[in-house]
């Protein structure tokens, strides 16, 4: 899980604080951290240029002169051989003597007899990782936004200044798979204001989710299992703040609506899935087992054959979706889509891994089902990504949800004493000590004669039990803080 300092300082506040020594606490009271880095790391001198004349070069077939603006008295001239390269860009541009990925140094030259002062770069060569550039330019320069200003440095303008720390999640928390977990806990940690900004959606009174579909689905198979619809939309890239977000947290854009579930799935750790409505041919989807022998295509354009103890989301009749792993390419949104139904669920987390293994095929979302998520959010997090697609993609978001049963959102309640808690730890905790921590965790606490009642609300579904909560005291508290004891006898 890769956490932006920047985004984390959204919902806490983290920017008085060294990257270092911000991870370094993370992996003292939480979990591993892999590495820190910033994409701007080791880079100079590449700043934002502007396309002013692009001609093809007379001794070659697939070099072009560029005329380029960065930001200086007069236009400079760089040739390049990208495939996309056309006039009135703005497009990432090596000076002269700048450093560029794999610390090469750009020199001022000649190409085919034709003065070179740069070099007009793709995102892989600033450092960018392969598999989150967008594929519209895997193969070509990177064109920014028409609002980059020619001469600034480009670091802003593709989130580049920002520090990520690469935190390796164990099994046992689910919960920071998601940027309000880490903010969570980070909060709780340094007793610092978490500010969480609940996801709400602005429905059309003109449209109605029972007009387009309705659901069945086996509670034993998806618990929940909720849609949203969202109509007259327009597929386009998204703006330059989410793709920002998805590549900082080793994501690639696709489009808008593609992009809007990636984001919620790293916010709140809530897979989220988009249909194509008018590919589903029904207006009914069903969530069952798979019939030994079904097949379906998957999103990565591999045929999959199918087991019985595979949970399937079908329009009726054929499998549409690999629950919880996959979505079917028949069903796919893509430029033409103008309809999305959005899928938020609870799948069973022994169905899903079981399948995952067999087909190796470890997604995002599968990995946060077997891992557990926060069934408080199910729902919250399908209203705040209606609600983005309908702003980013000018659409309606139809009233209603479509869902055959509700689920039980209810905190879980251990009961521990601080007699308990002192003689587990060697510790001497008052039980204002021990109130503190639990509410800097965001537990609901009762306490009488040193007996406490802890509510434990559903972002902390690892926790069930007594030694649960000694757990969290003790790392709250700072493991450094806990005497050292020898075993007596």
């Amino acid at each position: 899980m890769k956490v932006s300092t920047k985004w984390l300082n959204d919902y806490v506040k983290v920017d008085d604080l060294a990257v270092e020594e911000l991870a370094e606490k993370i992996e003292r009271t939480a979990v591993e951290v892999d590495e820190t880095y910033r994409l701007e790391e080791g880079l100079k001198k590449i700043v934002v240029g502007k396309t002013l004349e692009v001609v093809k070069h007379p001794d070659s077939d697939h070099l072009n002169i560029c005329q380029v603006d960065v930001g200086e008295d007069e236009p400079i001239q760089i040739i390049c051989g990208a495939p996309n390269i056309a006039a009135n860009q703005k497009v990432i541009v090596a000076l002269s003597g700048a450093r560029i990925a794999g610390n090469v140094k750009i020199k001022r030259g000649k190409m085919r007899g034709q003065v070179s002062n740069g070099m007009i770069c793709a995102l892989q060569e600033i450092g960018f990782s392969e598999s989150v550039v967008p594929k519209e330019y895997a193969d070509g320069i990177y064109v920014l936004p028409e609002s980059a200003v020619p001469g600034e440095p480009v670091y802003n303008y593709l989130g580049m200044d920002e520090d990520i720390i690469d935190v390796d999640v164990t099994p046992n928390r689910g919960d920071m798979l998601s940027m309000r977990g880490v903010a969570r806990d980070v909060a709780a940690v340094y007793g610092r204001e978490l500010t969480l900004p609940i996801g709400t959606v602005n429905e059309d009174d003109g449209l109605h989710i029972e007009d387009y579909l309705s659901v069945k689905a086996d509670k034993e198979l998806a618990p929940a299992y909720k849609l949203r619809v969202i109509d007259n939309v327009t597929v386009k890239p998204s703006p330059m703040w989410l793709q920002k977000r998805l590549w900082n947290a080793g994501v690639r854009p696709i489009n808008n609506v593609v992009d809007v579930t990636n984001y919620i799935l790293m916010d709140y750790g809530q897979p989220l899935h988009a249909f194509d409505y008018n590919k589903i041919n029904s207006k009914e989807l069903v969530v069952r087992l798979a019939k030994q022998g079904e097949k379906i295509t998957t999103l990565d354009d591999q045929e999959r054959e199918l087991q019985s103890g595979d949970i399937v989301i079908t329009n009726g009749k054929d499998p549409i979706a690999l629950a919880g792993v996959m979505g079917g390419a028949n069903t796919e949104v893509d430029d033409n889509t103008t309809t999305v139904v959005l899928e938020s669920a609870m799948f069973d987390s022994s169905s899903i891994r079981k399948t995952s293994r067999r087909e190796n095929l470890h997604s995002e979302a599968s990995m946060r089902f077997e891992r557990g998520i926060n069934r408080g959010t199910i729902e919250e997090a399908l209203d705040y990504a209606a609600n983005l697609i309908a702003e980013l993609g000018d659409g309606k978001v139809a009233t209603g949800i479509a869902q055959e049963q509700d689920i039980d959102v209810q905190d879980t309640t251990v009961e521990i004493s601080l007699e308990k808690i002192n003689n587990v730890l060697g510790t001497d905790l008052s039980v204002a000590d021990v109130t503190d921590i639990f509410e800097r965790l965001g537990f609901k606490v009762a306490e009488n004669a040193g007996e406490f009642v802890v509510n434990v609300p559903p972002f902390r579904w690892d926790i069930s039990i007594p030694a649960d909560l000694i757990e969290e005291v003790a790392r709250i508290y700072g493991y450094d803080n806990i005497p050292a004891t020898l075993p007596v006898g």
